[in-house]
């Protein structure tokens, strides 16, 4: 459905107006990312750890 995190970033790289320094180079990590996962998916069945588990109070409080 193409909302991941990864996804809502490259998206808001893909719509400024102007692009912060290392734009670029975030854009491609966020798709080596999904490439990633997708390859995971392929062999477990299921989401990465780090996508599966992952909760907004471990980027607040972290």
């Amino acid at each position: 459905n193409q909302v991941s995190r990864y996804h809502l970033v490259m998206d808001a790289i893909n719509n400024a107006k102007r692009l912060p320094r290392g734009a670029t180079e975030l854009k491609a990590w966020c798709a080596a990312q999904l490439a990633r996962h997708q390859a995971y998916i392929v062999e477990h069945l299921e989401d990465m750890p780090e996508v599966r588990d992952w909760t907004l109070a471990d980027r607040v409080t972290g």
